[in-house]
């Protein structure tokens, strides 16, 4: 488990908003390659692992996405601050204060602070009413500069991404706190995974294609490149949290339904059982503003059944927490659902 979170913490501390994953994919490729696996990528960019199984026939197909939130430029005001145009579904309110960095064309690397444009409470009459939205939202730039022409002289030009500062914290009581942990706790338990099969040269009971997708967070990340040989899918990704919701911090949530309507019942009724016999804790629950890379497989016409499961990640979207039981659940879950026989 400690090493499980270090790699969690590792993951978010990598820039990669969706659209700008290059620096990430090359991290886990290189991760698999000095395990002694032979990751390949599609054309949309995300990794392919294929890991042989005693049944050749009949295939698995799991995923986590490597991408996240994050912005691009939109355009540079008169005083030489930016406009941003968001990445992925949050509210600006979930950005206010928040460090970022702007990474530039040219490969320059330049911080600053999203503010709303009437911060000021000795300025702003409405500085605690005006609405958060890309009209009053802006980045204050960590540079001399008060006028567009200035900031466009820094390289800086409309399409540029910005990457949120992830804050990663583990603390002595077991909680990792930090943006993105959507969806870099399912990548890391995935990695770990891999890697003590590999180490202890265990054989999975069916062929399994691992993809660490690179454009969930907009709707797309894990719906191609499914060979006709799987049958089941299952996605790895966050439970959320909130009223009228059984996911927690502690335990893993296996999801009945989200917003693309409900998962498969007999793979669900699986994991279940599969939880119930070896005594990992879990909540079943629904997300009703929620899709998942295997919901978009299901809408691409992906003849599979779909299933979600994930470590409940608290005020999803925004700073995020779990806990090490939480991501011990999921593991476990994961590792027990890899070796047992389908649905």
């Amino acid at each position: 488990m400690e090493n499980l979170l270090e790699l969690t913490k590792e993951l978010t501390l990598i820039p990669s908003p969706t659209g700008y994953t290059r620096t990430i994919i090359d991290y886990v490729a290189n991760k698999l390659t000095a395990m002694g696996y032979e990751p390949s990528e599609n054309r949309k960019g995300s990794l392919i692992v294929t890991v042989p199984g005693e049944n050749t026939k009949e295939h698995r197909f799991i995923t986590a996405h490597i991408d996240t939130l994050g912005a691009m430029v939109r355009g540079i005001r008169p005083n030489g601050r930016l406009k941003l145009d968001k990445v992925g579904g949050f509210t600006f309110n979930a950005i206010e204060g928040e460090y970022c960095t702007i990474h530039t064309q040219s490969g320059k690397e330049i911080t600053g602070t999203i503010l709303m444009r009437q911060t000021s409470v000795h300025v702003y009459k409405d500085a605690a009413t005006a609405e958060r939205n890309q009209d009053n939202m802006e980045i204050r730039l960590d540079e001399k500069t008060t006028n567009a022409e200035e900031t466009c002289a820094l390289g800086i030009e409309v399409g540029d991404f910005i990457s949120f500062d992830p804050r990663t914290e583990i603390t002595d009581s077991g909680f990792i706190k930090s943006r993105h942990l959507d969806d870099k706790v399912s990548a890391a338990i995935l990695l770990s995974f891999l890697e003590k099969i590999k180490a202890n040269n265990q054989t999975l009971p069916y062929t399994t294609h691992f993809l660490f997708s690179n454009n969930e967070e907009i709707g797309y990340g894990g719906n191609s490149n499914i060979d006709d040989k799987v049958v089941e899918y299952v996605a790895v990704d966050m439970g959320a949290m909130g009223d009228d919701q059984q996911t927690d911090e502690y335990t893993v949530s296996i999801c009945v339904k989200d917003g693309s309507g409900p998962y498969h019942l007999g793979l669900r009724n699986h994991f279940v059982a599969l939880c119930q016999a070896n005594k990992i804790p879990y909540q079943l629950d629904i997300y009703p503003f929620y899709g998942s890379d295997a919901s978009a497989a299901m809408r691409a016409g992906a003849d599979v059944k779909h299933g979600l499961i994930g470590a409940g990640i608290e005020a999803s979207h925004a700073y995020e927490r779990t806990h090490r039981d939480s991501i011990e659940a999921t593991y476990q879950l994961v590792e027990t659902y890899l070796f047992s026989e389908m649905i």
